[in-house]
């Protein structure tokens, strides 16, 4: 493809479908959890109910006709072929804006978002949004070989956004899209008017600040999710391989792997689907799957987990904190980010904001970057 933009569609086969389906009716079950709650990951129960849903219920092709609704393309960067949404606004004085998913998400996770940033009310906050599949994730190739780090996906976004034209722009990023979008604040300066993020993470100054006691809070629950919430990325930063021959055979597998975390990471009351719906579950879920990106998608915890510094970024940001997502002090933020212009501690959300309250986020993102334009 070198830098040609190649037109795309998703059209998932027929076939796959009919397999998909034979696979879950053919799931063999485990036993049931011995508690009465989530802690041992996703009940029995709910997998089955959710794959019969998946199986009988849930509509693929209205969720493909949503992808296929927004303009696509691939090209190639260092030799991977990279999937982008690119969808343009009609308003003239549009900025571009990249946005960045991480895992087990994909570009499905911002279907409901794309259309009020690119067509607002008020023509000033509009935006040309691209949405890459990070490589080895959805719709992009998978790297054939070691290297793909977090620094080497924010250059070849870098890369992207000029090939479209696009020399300085803005960026927003959730979960690993978080990460990459500090990356580019630190690598490409001259080419990010803004950075917008829902995770701060920022290392502990060497001076002594003043922590809040929301910020202990934060601490607190960042703790708690290393000791019980952090077995996916133990597992894919040491053994990707071997978990992705389970997930990639079994649907139930990927369902139970990557499904559970649209729970654990929500902010809900005890039922996921009055924020995420569970047909919003399965798109994120079907892209994992019919992709067969386990392997993939779980070695960029291999190549990067723990191992991407924390590194100075000078560029205007903005976060949006959400409660129920992964939080550090906002003193050392300040820190890390020397021109932090924008702090939000959000009254509820978790760690899909695109999926769990797509509202607030395009909000949260046309607020911000209109002090920006």
């Amino acid at each position: 493809m070198n830098a040609e933009l190649v037109p795309f569609r998703v059209a998932v086969a027929d076939s796959e479908l009919a397999d998909l389906r034979t696979r879950l009716a053919a799931t063999r079950w485990p036993d049931a959890e011995t508690v009465d709650d989530w802690s041992q990951g996703m009940p029995l129960a709910y997998a089955k109910e959710l794959s019969e849903y998946w199986a009988t219920g849930y509509d693929w092709r209205a969720t493909e006709a949503r992808l296929n609704a927004v303009p696509q393309f691939k090209t190639s960067i260092d030799g991977v072929g990279i999937h982008f949404l690119h969808a343009r606004s009609p308003h003239p004085q549009a900025r571009p804006l990249l946005i960045t998913h991480g895992w087990p998400g994909s570009v499905a996770e911002f279907l409901d978002v794309i259309g009020p940033l690119t067509d607002p009310p008020d023509p000033a906050d509009a935006f040309h949004v691209v949405a890459p599949s990070l490589p080895g994730y959805g719709f992009s190739d998978k790297p054939t070989g070691t290297g793909w780090t977090l620094e080497r996906i924010a250059a070849t976004l870098v890369t992207l956004m000029q090939r479209l034209g696009y020399e300085r722009f803005f960026a927003h990023g959730n979960d690993w899209g978080s990460f990459i979008t500090g990356i580019l604040g630190h690598i490409a300066p001259e080419h990010l008017d803004g950075i917008h993020l829902v995770m701060p993470f920022a290392a502990a100054p060497e001076e002594e600040v003043r922590l809040s006691p929301e910020d202990y809070r934060g601490l607190g629950a960042l703790k708690e999710f290393a000791a019980k919430e952090s077995a996916y990325a133990a597992v894919q930063s040491t053994k990707p391989q071997s978990l992705a021959y389970g997930l990639t055979d079994s649907p139930v597998g990927q369902l139970g792997w990557a499904g559970e975390k649209y729970w654990s990471w929500s902010d809900h009351d005890g039922d996921a689907e009055k924020i995420i719906p569970r047909n919003r579950i399965l798109d994120m879920v079907s892209v994992c799957w019919f992709t067969a990106t386990a392997a993939s998608s779980g070695r960029l915890y291999w190549e990067s987990y723990n191992k991407s510094p924390l590194t100075r970024v000078d560029v205007p940001t903005g976060f949006s904190v959400f409660p129920a997502d992964a939080r550090m002090p906002k003193a050392w933020a300040e820190h890390r980010f020397t021109d932090l212009r924008y702090w939000k501690e959000m009254p509820s959300g978790g760690h899909f904001p695109a999926l769990e309250c797509p509202d607030v986020l395009v909000e949260e993102l046309r607020g911000f970057f209109r002090t920006l334009r």
